[in-house]
């Protein structure tokens, strides 16, 4: 009998408060010595500026404090980022798949480029990530120009790019984020029949959002997806967790999902789900 088709999935995440804990703007302005970047971030949201999510790509251009910033003080940023626990182990997890199941696992996010690459450098690869681009000067290295800045509807356009790049039905995007730049997205995403996921309490999102889940693991959201998308039960995915050297210590079963994992991931060679096991030991059983 032919193998069932699987199914492909575009899993998208935002970086900045997701992935991370920080404020890409806040660790590039205390960095640089600034000392009034939420001041300035406050002052371009109520005046509707720029879109919101592209208020650091606009300071970056235009506010004389940030002159003179360049690649490299970026490339700087990323990596005092800190970032959730056990991302290595949930892209491990995703590019492998399972039985039935293939994820492709982009960064999409307002935050520079050259922040993400450089925080999720050996994680995800650099053709995996899209930020906020930049043109450089020549001569002094300093920013010349924004190329693009992938907030608010720029976010929609950058997934729907990648849904026809990759050739996935947008039912099958899922996106993950933490607050109100990702509300075009994820009501967008909604729209389509996909799945979104909030990794914080913000209240708009959570109006929004399919599930939340409140943890420090980036591994945590594998178990909507799970749940939701592949239909596991709640025993498969602790012996996943398990099979990752991480222990689901608190679970408080409820739209937002409140997760605390003890553990350091491991990446274990091949997942045997508790099916998998059954359909293993009868065989032997019948030979």
């Amino acid at each position: 009998m032919a193998a069932a088709p699987f199914k492909h999935f575009l899993v998208v995440s935002d970086f900045d408060q997701t992935l991370s804990f920080n404020d890409s703007g806040q660790i590039l302005s205390d960095l640089l010595g600034i000392t009034d970047f939420r001041q300035k971030v406050d002052g371009l949201a109520s005046s509707n500026l720029v879109q919101q999510g592209a208020e650091l790509a606009y300071l970056i251009r235009h506010d004389p404090a940030f002159r003179g910033v360049r690649r490299e003080h970026l490339a700087e940023a990323g990596r005092l980022a800190s970032l959730r626990s056990d991302i290595p182990a949930l892209v491990e997890f995703l590019k492998r798949g399972l039985d039935g199941f293939q994820f492709s696992f982009y960064v999409i996010s307002a935050a520079p480029q050259e922040v993400i690459q450089a925080a999720l450098a050996g994680t995800v690869p650099p053709d995996h990530i899209v930020g906020t681009e930049f043109e450089y000067d020549p001569d002094s290295g300093e920013v010349q120009s924004i190329r693009r800045v992938p907030a608010g509807y720029g976010k929609v356009a950058a997934v729907e790019e990648l849904e026809e790049r990759l050739g996935i039905s947008p039912d099958r995007t899922i996106y993950v984020g933490d607050g109100s730049s990702d509300v075009h997205v994820m009501l967008h995403v909604n729209n389509r029949d996909g799945f979104t996921i909030a990794v914080s309490e913000n209240r708009m999102l959570a109006r929004i959002a399919q599930s939340t889940v409140i943890s420090d693991s980036a591994f945590s959201v594998l178990i909507p997806i799970l749940e939701r998308i592949v239909g596991w039960r709640s025993g498969e995915i602790r012996e996943l967790f398990e099979s990752y050297a991480l222990r689901l210590h608190e679970w408080e079963k409820a739209r937002t999902d409140r997760v605390t994992i003890v553990g350091s991931s491991v990446i274990q060679p091949q997942i045997v789900t508790p099916t998998e096991r059954g359909a293993s030991q009868a065989g032997d059983a019948v030979a």
